[in-house]
């Protein structure tokens, strides 16, 4: 009988009780490892009224008090990092160098989180009219829900729920179900730093229990990171239930390589950015745009690192790339490959028949590199997410830009050149919401928001930094008008001189 991951309401671990659970899967081996409960609207609402009754006390709570259990939250964090990065290998497959940078840029935000209170400080002008002066204040919204995806079990949680925590609300997180196990190892940490029951609380499950959340009247707002369908599906549900959205969609970001391009820099960030951690990445480089004549000498060396990455189990230090997360996610990915040649592609490398010797049943993808990809092409009109990556020609700069902003996402982008003047140019004319000067992935740090524009991006907020503390408060203003202590009423002495 395999390990069953339960949900954790109320401060402690809360055994699933619909009957429903689902496999989690080792990806190096394919095989079951665990099993994780699905929970029902009802479970679901047990962990939504935990946090509301956790919230009338957090809520009020003192910015100091907040603070102190973030820094002891962030240590224990620190010193758990290994472990942490260990149950994301076991369930997700990344390696275990990609596993701790993952923790790495969570721990970014909960620093982020253990400052909150700069971010939270309001704005006061006095004496706008006679004896009346106006304050802006920030408060939190009450019991907020995050639905995470299964590329960054740990990071993107981390991305949410320490600056909510941090202004005053609770939090009820629905993880991916297909490697839950790390935002449980979080929700314990929390609570060994002292974080009060129900403040923090993690329901596993499928569309059930998202949907649940969708609905229900005492969840305030929703952020949500994922494919672009469901993020749409999520933001017009949610907010015709009168929530607060944050839902980040789907990518295809392109990388512009210029003529003057330093290539061998270039060949390096479009290696690593597109087959790091299997291409399972939203900020993945999934498209390079060589420009002019540089295209065939780009794409000679970009197949020449490709063929020495070393894919295996995420647990050998040796490998470089591990399996992807679902054999029905492989054989998706593969078949965009498979296609590719009757779509006009030129397949440079192919990927699909790799296997891992003693792991022949892992979920196992090799590099796949297309050249001269046609936009009609499958591989390039969707969000593949996984090691594969193709080049399109364009003649011009102007083209080069004009194929991109045609994309109907707009997460993020790079371009790659030695001339400020063209890229100050990209930085205002690309359709995009985070661009890369020589920057391959251009994720911001924690306080500075991430996020993208079009079909990429769902609601009015991006996520973390400024955003992230606006997302999770609402302004208030308060205008007050005091009468001058020397117009007291007649026998009070507050000790003043009478003006009359």
């Amino acid at each position: 009988m395999t390990h069953l991951v339960n949900h954790w309401i109320g401060g402690r671990t809360v055994e699933g009780a619909s009957g429903r659970h689902g496999p989690v899967t080792d990806p190096a081996t394919g095989q079951v490892t665990t099993r994780v409960a699905f929970a029902s609207a009802e479970e679901v609402d047990a962990a939504v009224a935990a946090a509301r009754e956790a919230y009338a006390t957090w809520g009020q709570s003192s910015l100091a008090r907040r603070t102190e259990i973030l820094f002891r939250f962030r240590a224990l964090l620190d010193a758990h990092r290994d472990e942490i990065a260990a149950l994301i290998t076991a369930e997700h497959g990344k390696v275990h160098s990609d596993a701790l940078g993952e923790v790495a840029r969570g721990l970014e935000i909960v620093d982020l989180a253990c400052g909150i209170t700069v971010q939270l400080k309001g704005e006061l002008s006095t004496q706008v009219a006679g004896r009346v002066d106006v304050a802006a204040i920030r408060q939190p919204l009450g019991v907020v829900a995050g639905i995470t995806p299964f590329n960054f079990p740990a990071m993107v949680p981390m991305w949410m729920f320490p600056i909510a925590i941090a202004c005053g609300n609770t939090f009820v997180l629905k993880p991916s179900e297909k490697d839950p196990s790390a935002a449980n190892r979080l929700a314990e940490l929390f609570a060994e730093a002292g974080l009060p029951d129900g403040v923090f609380n993690v329901v596993h499950g499928d569309k059930a229990a998202v949907d649940r959340l969708l609905e229900h009247p005492d969840v305030k707002a929703v952020s949500f990171v994922g494919s672009t369908p469901i993020a749409r599906h999520i933001h017009a549900t949610a907010s015709a239930h009168g929530k607060r959205v944050q839902a980040l969609g789907g990518a295809k970001n392109h990388m512009l390589v210029l003529p003057d391009a330093d290539l061998d820099a270039a060949a390096d960030a479009a290696v690593s950015a597109a087959y790091g951690s299997a291409g399972e990445r939203c900020m993945a480089i999934s498209a390079v745009v060589a420009v002019g004549a540089v295209g065939d000498e780009l794409v000679r060396k970009i197949r020449e690192r490709a063929e020495k990455i070393r894919i295996g189990p995420g647990n050998d230090p040796a490998s470089e790339m591990g399996p992807l997360i679902t054999r029905a996610h492989r054989d998706k990915v593969a078949s965009y490959v498979e296609n590719a040649a009757a779509e006009g592609c030129e397949v440079v490398l192919d990927g699909t028949g790799h296997t891992v010797e003693g792991h022949e049943d892992g979920h196992w993808i090799g590099i796949s590199l297309l050249d001269r990809v046609p936009v009609t092409a499958k591989a390039y009109q969707d969000e593949i997410f996984g090691p594969v990556l193709c080049v399109l020609r364009a003649g011009t700069y102007e083209e080069g830009v004009a194929l991109i902003n045609a994309s109907p996402f707009g997460n993020g982008t790079a371009i790659f050149t030695r001339d400020g003047g063209a890229a100050r140019r990209f930085q205002l004319e690309a359709e995009a919401g985070m661009v890369g000067v020589n920057v391959p992935i251009p994720v911001p740090v924690g306080y500075h928001s991430f996020g993208g524009w079009k079909d990429s991006l769902f609601g009015d907020h991006h996520i973390y930094g400024n955003d992230g503390t606006r997302f999770y408060t609402r302004g208030k203003v308060v205008t007050t008008r005091w009468p001058d202590p020397a117009d007291a009423p007649a026998g009070v002495d507050l000790g003043f001189p009478r003006n009359h």
